[in-house]
């Protein structure tokens, strides 16, 4: 049977302005960094993106090197969006990245004009798009100018590529760097997309996050599960079918006595507020207003339903943050921490 939209799929979601652009993001967004590759069938891929757009969910996020293999997810989305998004595209946000190794030689990464603006024409051929709404350069690169690098922004957008740009893991003071040179361009710099979690505090302790405040600039926080620690997946054992143990992004020693022990007493806290650990999680990020948007990634629809039930309770009170705070802690889970210094 031929999936067709819910009429009421914008009644719940709750959707946050981007800075001080004009654009409107859900609370939580749909990544498509895991689970969109080869090895995953495309029926699944289908469900959990209808099951998302039917929960509100209007943002898919995606990269160049996303799969695997690179560029496999953005085929698979590119399909979903011909076959099940038909006549949908006004209704969503699509972005992508450059930044990280697509293709061999010294043009397959980075942040080069030559690699962002081939990226970006290869993003779009892999999904069929005329344009993204959003595109990211999805590292700093410490051996290619800033100036270099935002200029390539700057022209994704006069060439119609790219409605809006973005950055990804640049810390604090790149981050306006990044800002002055767009904004002399007159270019919309709209989100910013670092990792944040209740294990992953890089953002607070940088001052990230007091930087996009004062600069009036979104944030979309990627990982917020911690890839999958901040879940009931793992307080008992480590499943078979779990991304610790497929040796993708989420380390087998990660899960250390100490951050297991901390996910256990914040799963008391969850059920206490009556919510699931992953929504917690969720709804912690979302803390306060200040991340627009929280980017969750999925294996089947109904995580993607379990998390979207965050939004029912994001407000904490001071004594529940201050037990969170106990147990919050930095559990050397940040992969992208050596982007970030370099930067």
């Amino acid at each position: 049977m031929k999936w067709i939209p819910k009429d009421n799929r914008y009644e719940s979601m709750v959707y946050n302005r981007c800075g001080n652009s004009g654009l409107m993001l859900p609370a939580i967004s749909m990544g498509l960094w895991h689970n969109f590759g080869d090895d995953t069938p495309h029926a699944r891929k289908v469900d959990i993106c209808t099951t998302a757009f039917d929960l509100g969910i209007t943002h898919f996020d995606l990269a160049n090197n996303y799969g695997p293999p690179p560029g496999s997810a953005e085929l698979a989305f590119g399909r979903i969006l011909r076959e099940e998004f038909a006549g949908l595209r006004d209704e969503l946000i699509i972005s992508s990245k450059a930044g990280y190794n697509m293709w061999p030689g010294p043009y397959g990464e980075w942040g080069s004009r030559k690699y962002i603006t081939a990226s970006c024409d290869q993003s779009l051929k892999r999904m069929g798009l005329e344009y993204v709404d959003i595109f990211y350069s999805h590292r700093y690169d410490p051996n290619t100018p800033l100036e270099e690098t935002m200029l390539a922004l700057d022209q994704l957008v006069r060439s119609g590529k790219a409605l809006y740009v973005g950055i990804s893991s640049y810390n604090s003071q790149r981050t306006r760097e990044a800002y002055d040179i767009l904004k002399s361009l007159g270019t919309p710099f709209i989100i910013h997309q670092p990792s944040y979690s209740m294990l992953n505090r890089w953002v607070e302790e940088d001052g990230l996050l007091d930087t996009l405040e004062d600069l009036k600039v979104g944030s979309i926080v990627f990982s917020p599960l911690a890839q999958g620690m901040l879940t009931d997946k793992y307080l008992k054992s480590v499943p078979e079918d779990s991304r610790a143990k497929q040796g993708k992004s989420l380390q087998e020693g990660f899960l250390t006595e100490s951050n297991i022990a901390h996910i256990k007493a914040l799963n008391a806290i969850a059920a206490e507020r009556n919510q699931t650990l992953a929504q917690m999680a969720i709804a912690w990020v979302l803390k306060k207003g200040r991340v627009t948007s929280a980017l969750i990634g999925a294996s089947k629809a109904q995580q993607v339903i379990d998390c979207v039930g965050a939004i029912k309770n994001i407000e904490f009170t001071d004594s529940e943050l201050k037990k969170i705070d106990e147990y919050a802690k930095e559990g050397g889970v940040n992969i992208w921490k050596q982007s970030a210094e370099i930067a």
